[in-house]
Formats: structure tokens, sequence, C-alpha cells
């Protein structure tokens, strides 16, 4: 069996920052990294946005180049999935090999949640997660005029720009009554709605699937229509699925594990197990920002923040994980920054016109200042950062006029 004092599981965003953290603080242990991809540690974000746009190449979303990891010995154990944990052996299952640890780190993410009705399995039906599912949509653009995309969240409607600059028939549909439902409020969601249908997609809220219409064709079967409720038959050549993660801590779990919808971590990242922490997607805490519930955080900034967190831990230093939530999106020519977290909101600013196609949306909750959505607003972004630290409640005339830089917005 082999064995190091340090072993990452996932090579995504969390496991790459967990590695880096370790030997900027000075850890001289052996480390390893299992990843499940046959290429080392890259940037999630740019697969919907920059890279399936042919705007940047692989090499250039890459975390750190091959050689980065090898220079810092850590071993890169790539092309191997976890199957099991053994806390009592400090041991893990990967493939045909046992790999032992001293401690262990799980950054595994999530797995795409795909759609369950007949057809959803056909070739020509695709998730937005790695790289493979990338490359493998855009080797088929060129056979590809009309697309349907599953999900008005942000891989979705990433994913819809992409393709009507690509001069691809898009079909965007949403199960709820807006786009955004779950993360933003309902100006956000309208205006991103506007804008996608300015840009040629056909984006239907409300809109219900039953199926996908399989048909056998010389290269094999492949999805040709997507049949809804209401008996329409929206014809297509592509289907892209964006409609969440699945938390992968099957092994976690199974080896005991407190937790539901992902694993259960303190504030240091230490799971229920002795020795084990998980980061990034795949960890369920308590957020300050979210008013103490139990929650998990797909993004960058919380994968990075979680896994220096685990292992400042482990290097001995105990210092909870409080680190202020902050997302983006980039569609067409529009950059959207979130600051905060606007969960259990119960008001919302206006800041600015969004005919200008520059504005914020503000969360307020008892009058206090938890979130900002900043479309082109990046002073905003900026300047609103430290009133969601503070939890002031500030003068919302000031917060509404947009004449008013809110660095310079006073108390209530």
């Amino acid at each position: 069996m082999s064995y190091y004092d340090v072993l990452i599981v996932g090579a995504g965003h969390a496991g790459a920052q967990a590695g880096i953290s370790l030997r900027q603080l000075g850890f001289e242990g052996s480390i390893a990294m299992i990843g499940d991809e046959k290429d080392p540690p890259y940037e999630r974000p740019p697969l919907s946005k920059e890279y399936f746009a042919g705007d940047k190449s692989f090499d250039r979303i890459l975390i750190r180049p091959a050689s980065f990891w090898e220079e810092r010995k850590i071993d890169m154990l790539l092309g191997l999935r976890v199957k099991a944990v053994d806390p009592a052996g400090k041991f893990v299952t990967a493939g045909d090999r046992e790999i032992g640890y001293g401690k262990l780190i799980w950054c595994t993410g999530g797995s795409p949640r795909m759609l369950t009705c007949n057809g959803a399995d056909a070739p020509n039906v695709h998730a937005v997660r790695r790289r493979d599912d990338v490359d493998a949509m855009m080797a088929k653009l060129d056979r590809t005029d009309h697309v349907t995309v599953i999900g008005g969240g942000y891989i979705g409607l990433e994913a819809a720009a992409v393709l009507s600059k690509f001069g691809k028939k898009v079909v965007l549909l949403e199960a709820l009554d807006r786009v955004l439902a779950r993360v933003a409020g309902e100006e956000l969601s309208r205006f991103y709605e506007a804008e996608h249908r300015a840009h040629g997609v056909d984006l239907r809220t409300g809109a219900r699937m039953d199926c996908i219409e399989v048909t056998d064709a010389e290269d094999g079967p492949r999805a040709t229509a997507v049949l809804m409720e209401d008996g329409e038959r929206i014809e297509t050549d592509m289907v892209i699925v964006g409609i969440g993660i699945v938390p992968e801590t099957g092994p976690l779990i199974a080896a005991g594990a407190v937790g539901g919808n992902g694993v259960d971590v303190d504030e240091y990242c230490r799971t229920s197990l002795p020795d084990i922490y998980a980061v990034g997607d795949c960890a369920a805490h308590a957020n300050g920002f979210a008013r103490g519930a139990q929650i998990r955080l797909e993004s960058v900034q919380n994968a990075n923040d979680q896994a220096k967190t685990a292992v400042s831990h482990i290097m001995g230093k105990e210092e909870p994980y409080h680190a202020v939530p902050w997302f983006w999106s980039n569609q067409y020519d529009l950059k959207l920054q979130t600051v905060g977290l606007s969960i259990g909101h119960d008001q919302t600013i206006l800041r600015g016109d969004p005919a200008t196609r520059s504005f914020s949306v503000l969360y307020l909750k008892g009058g206090k200042l938890i979130a900002l959505d900043c479309v082109n607003a990046v002073k905003d972004y900026v300047q609103g950062r430290a009133h969601v630290i503070s939890g002031a409640v500030l003068d919302q005339a000031q917060l509404a006029d947009a004449n008013v830089p809110l660095k310079e917005v006073g108390l209530a």
C-alpha cells in the first residue's frame, strides 16, 4: 500500500488550492492528489464561457502548469476514482489500488444532475461540467443548427449566450416562472430574460418537458426533438442540460460521515470522521453570511477559501471559515458580479436603470444589506462588499441613488 501524509481526493479548484496552500505554508510531508480525469487541475468556470466560445485554449485555463506539481513534489494520481474510504484503517480504495493517508482532504465537487426521462442518455445530450463534456459539444457544432438548453441557471444561460454568438438557433427551457429563480431577485431574472430574447434565444419559462425523442441514424441513436408536456415537439440537433449538480460524497457517507445534501463539516472544514476534511461544492457548512444556515456553496471562492481553512487547521492554526461569498457570470457583453448571499432577503432595491445595461440589485434583510448583484457595475461590487461585511443598517434613499457612491452611503 502506498502512503501519503496528506491525500487530496479531487483535482479541481479545491484540490489544487489545498496542494498549493500546503506547500506555501511550509508543509514538508508527502502529498498526492487523486483525480478521476486525465488532466491536471484546470479552471471550471471558463467551460461554459471562454473555453466553449473558443476564446481560451485549454492550456490557458490550467490552474498551474503541469510542471508546477512535479516541482513541488505533489504526486498527481490521475484517471483514478475513489470508490471506498476506510476511516479506521486510514486508506482509500481507488481503482485496484489502496492508498494510505495521514490526513485526507475530500474535494470531489459534484456530478451534473441529469434528466431521468426517456431519451436522456442519447449521445448528443450533454452536461457542462468537465473539459470532455465541452470538447464533445464543440466537436459537433459544425453539424448543429438547433440546440435545446434545459435549465435557466447560470450554466444554461452562459451556454445559450455562446451558442447565440455562434449563430445557432437556441431554445432555452426553464421549468420555473423565471430564470435564476433560486439565486437572484426578479429584477435580475427579467433583465436576463430580455437580453437573451433580444439576442434571438427562444427563452421559455414555466416550460415543462416530457421526454426526449431519439432517432436511429447512420452514426447511432441521437436526440432529434424535445417533447413537452403540452404535446409540443421541439426539433433539436443537440440538448444541453444545466439543472444543477449532485455532490460527490458517496464513499464518505458510506464510511459513516454525517451528511445529507453534501457532507457536513465544522468551521475548520472537518467532517465527522477523524482526520478527514471536506471542502468546496460537496461540503455543507454553517455559513455566517446565510445567517448560520447549513448550505453548500458552488463557487470558486468557496472552494479556494475552504481549502485554505482546512490546510491551516492541518498546519496547527485554528482559523474558522468566514469568507465573503462572491460569484460572477459572463453573458454577451454583460459582466455580472455578486457579493454576499441573498438567501432569505425581505427587500430589494434597484440601483440604476437596467435600460442602460449598468445597474445593481441590492438585497436587504431587516434593513441590512446582505448581497448585491451588479451588472456592468464594478464600483458597486467593490464598494458594496464592505457593507455586506459590516451588517449595518444603511440609508435606503442613498442606496437607491446611483449618483451616491456606495462607499459614501451613511447609516439609517
